[in-house]
């Protein structure tokens, strides 16, 4: 019961971030289907990238980790249909808006 509320609330989050950020366009099911995909690909391939970009993130302070969140949105577009991203800047400013969101329903399922 717990995953199946933590994959609504990616979902809903996904969406969210969606309504905020202009360029990024998706249905239910394709928020649905991305919140899968983006966790797949977080758990697969997210620290691969890190290891690989570890020097330029370490002289960013971190920051180049948006530029791995972005690639890894712009992944997702390719793999789910239903979910599009206009461009990598975009893609940057959803990842950005999408860690927040998630930052926020993270604190509120604490308190809850």
């Amino acid at each position: 019961m717990k995953l199946l509320f933590h994959w609504f609330v990616a979902a809903l989050a996904i969406g969210i971030a969606a309504y905020i950020v202009p360029g990024v366009t998706v249905t239910f099911v394709g928020a649905l289907i991305a919140a899968v995909v983006l966790g797949a690909l977080n758990l697969l391939i997210r620290p691969i990238l890190f290891i690989l970009t570890l020097p330029i993130n370490i002289l960013t302070l971190g920051l180049f980790s948006l530029v791995v969140n972005a690639l890894l949105v712009m992944l997702t577009t390719f793999l789910v249909p239903g979910f599009s991203v206009a461009g990598f800047w975009t893609a940057l400013l959803f990842a950005l808006v999408l860690s927040i969101v998630n930052w926020v329903f993270h604190l509120w399922s604490r308190t809850v």
